[in-house]
């Protein structure tokens, strides 16, 4: 039972009435010991539901009468500077709880029919380590990746869905060039918002509100003689092409961008109307990456999967590889237990691929070929995709092969 109900039923029980700040400190409490990265606070029909993403996968933590909604939705107003007696239109802050030293939140408002849904977003320095050796990549990966980020200039861009490590290891990668570089090279940032503060680096969050945006705050940082840039996310032409000057005049950029696949990074960017010998000459590599449960240590055993994961895993490698895992008893899964709160899965670990743009992917990019061409061009050249990494995991029995095909598109199996 968590502290928060614990509290609800003591005060049900003592019939005495709730404090609203107490009981919230609670809420945040509860999810910061889980290893919630997201808080949601949602109003219902006939009461108020509090679940916390926590692996990624939502779960739930406690429910709460209807009738304190409002005012929990004031207190956290309270807490993130925002309009209390705004309603009816979704509303954006910050929140830094004296109580939790170092966490902070992003608190988003949006209105609903039953009242407006809270979600938070957990920024934990004590959660995370920004080492470069820990984000999962394989010995020959990790030794590219490092020779990519010690280049003294070109444009290292980070791919994957929300929540899929891409700060992260972006974060690691500016780690491991202070600790090579130490404090005789300056590196700045541009987030919205910072996730976590990083010693010898200048972040700055962006503004939207008074115009201080991606474009604006590079236009700037351009005149602050950086070496090491880092771009929290290239959203729009314009960001694209200023991050690509950066990269053409002297300076490491490193970025994220919303791509389905690694290799489609190029095809995006040519949709922003990005020529593509800027792409050719100013990109370096592309990382994709992804997020996979792993089984619980403590309640793992073997199971035999789905029929749709045993068919997609024998089209992909084949019958006879298939039968050598079934007699081999390598599929692997947490039953659950109290250890891993019945779910099976205890934290995550990240699988990658690194797509280095040598002489043949630069040409093909100059070229516009299809993505597929472009993903097979660097698989030849010795690429390990995503599903190799995901694979590698199953045959050591630290997840389950349904865990892989969620998370890697179906196209690169």
């Amino acid at each position: 039972m968590s502290a928060t109900e614990q509290y609800l039923e003591a005060q049900a029980a003592g019939n005495e009435e709730v404090d609203v700040p107490m009981m919230v400190n609670y809420i945040i409490s509860d999810s910061i010991e889980s290893g919630a990265s997201d808080i949601h606070i949602e109003p219902w029909e006939d009461m108020t539901g509090v679940r916390v993403r926590v692996n990624g996968v939502l779960s739930w933590l406690v429910g709460i009468p209807k009738e304190l909604h409002e005012n929990i939705c004031g207190r956290i107003k309270v807490m993130a500077n925002l309009a209390s007696h705004v309603k009816d239109l979704p509303q954006d802050g910050k929140a830094a709880p004296p109580e939790f030293k170092g966490v902070q939140l992003r608190v988003s408002i949006f209105p609903t029919v039953y009242g407006e849904k809270i979600v938070c977003r957990i920024f934990n320095p004590g959660a995370k380590t920004f080492d470069i050796s820990m984000l999962g990549f394989d010995d020959e990966t990790l030794v590219n990746f490092k020779e990519l980020v010690d280049k003294p200039t070109g444009l290292i861009l980070l791919t994957g869905p929300t929540g899929s490590g891409k700060t992260t290891a972006i974060y690691a990668a500016i780690g491991f060039i202070l600790e090579k570089q130490g404090n005789a090279i300056a590196v700045s940032s541009v987030e919205d918002p910072v996730e976590q503060n990083l010693d010898w680096v200048n972040q700055s969050n962006l503004n939207p509100v008074q115009g201080y945006n991606y474009p604006a705050a590079l236009r700037s940082l351009m005149r602050q003689d950086p070496e090491v840039i880092m771009v929290g996310e290239i959203r729009d032409e314009e960001t694209a092409e200023i991050a690509i000057n950066a990269a053409m005049t002297g300076h490491m950029v490193i970025s994220t961008l919303h791509s389905g696949t690694t290799s489609g990074t190029f095809a995006r960017l040519i949709n922003m109307d990005i020529e593509p010998f800027l792409l050719a000459s100013t990109i370096i590599g592309v990382l994709g990456v992804r997020l996979l449960r792993v089984n619980c240590i403590h309640c793992s055993e073997s199971y035999a999967p789905e029929p749709y994961a045993l068919e997609q895993l024998r089209q992909h490698e084949g019958d006879e590889y298939l039968q050598s895992l079934l007699s081999q008893e390598s599929f692997y899964r947490g039953k659950g237990c109290s250890a891993c709160s019945n779910t099976g899965f205890g934290g995550r670990s990240s699988i990658n691929e690194l797509l280095v743009c040598d002489e043949d992917i630069r040409q093909a990019v100059m070229l516009k070929k299809p993505t597929r061409e472009i993903q097979d061009i660097a698989v030849n050249g010795g690429m390990s995709v995503l599903w190799d990494g995901g694979l590698q995991m199953v045959v050591d029995r630290r997840t389950t092969l349904e865990e892989i095909l969620k998370q890697v598109a179906a196209d690169q199996v």
